[in-house]
């Protein structure tokens, strides 16, 4: 590796933590570099030391969303850790059913597994009228990820850990292969590109459960810090968060009351 790409993995990485809240420890560098290596052909950038200092030009958008996407893992598939789903199903969503709306946001949705995931729990334990009333939004830092959410398409190997008879219930075959989710369920998410770190955040409106899962372990502990309580502060009281099983921020949820492993609530219900 040359002094050029060394130097500049490091102005890159600091350019992460301070705009996206993006942390690369030191024993991950080498594979931020080789997510940068796709930028660095895309863009025909000699070294990542060029590719840093062209990071903060006037007309630099285009590579600062594409460094955003390369470094943000988008690893993500439907019904992921159903432990934290079935508390979604059987705590929270009763509390909803009476509700004249049902507001939820997916703080990284990546390319729309979780959200979709989340309108088919809710129609399969509320009834599928209740997506009428329903309205999920997904939120991610990379564009890409945000188009692949709203065009709801996916590969078969995708849909793999779908039960079967919801799959044909809530997926339509398209003619190349893939599978499309129907439109009763694309109507209810809203896909947005959002910053996590940009506050505090736009909504006029508060949300009933906030699932925000497999990125704060991404940031610093000041960036976790700040994310919970601006989530806490558009959250209406007693609604929930959802947080991935493996990022331990409990020592760092206040005011979040703990409920179980990768679960919070807003007090005041």
């Amino acid at each position: 590796m040359t002094h050029a790409d060394r130097h500049g993995t490091e102005v890159i990485r600091g350019w992460l933590a301070q705009h996206c809240g993006i942390h690369f420890p030191e024993h991950k560098l080498d594979q931020l570099r080789q997510r940068l290596a796709k930028v660095q052909r895309e863009f025909g950038v000699p070294d990542l030391a060029v590719m840093a200092g062209k990071l903060d030009m006037a007309d630099s958008t285009a590579l600062q969303l594409a460094v955003m996407h390369a470094a943000s893992t988008n690893h993500t598939y439907f019904f992921r850790e159903t432990d934290v789903l079935d508390i979604f199903r059987t705590q929270v969503l009763p509390g909803l059913a009476l509700r004249d709306e049902i507001r939820i946001w997916s703080a990284a949705c990546s390319t729309g597994d979780e959200a979709y995931t989340l309108a088919m729990i809710v129609a399969e334990t509320l009834g599928a009228p209740a997506l009428r009333r329903t309205m999920i939004l997904g939120t991610d830092i990379s564009s890409p990820v945000v188009a692949e959410a709203e065009a709801a398409t996916y590969p078969a190997n995708r849909l793999d850990r779908i039960a079967p008879d919801l799959r044909a219930r809530w997926f339509e075959p398209t003619e190349t292969g893939r599978f499309r989710v129907r439109a009763d369920l694309r109507d209810v998410c809203t896909f947005r590109q959002m910053n996590l770190k940009t506050l505090p955040y736009p909504f006029r409106h508060s949300f009933q459960a906030v699932f925000c899962r497999n990125v704060l372990y991404y940031f610093e502990r000041d960036d976790q810090i700040a994310t919970l309580r601006a989530l806490y502060d558009v959250t209406e009281p007693g609604g929930w968060l959802f947080t991935s099983v493996t990022e331990n921020v409990r020592e760092v949820c206040h005011p979040w009351q703990p409920v179980a492993n990768g679960v919070f609530r807003k007090g005041g219900a």
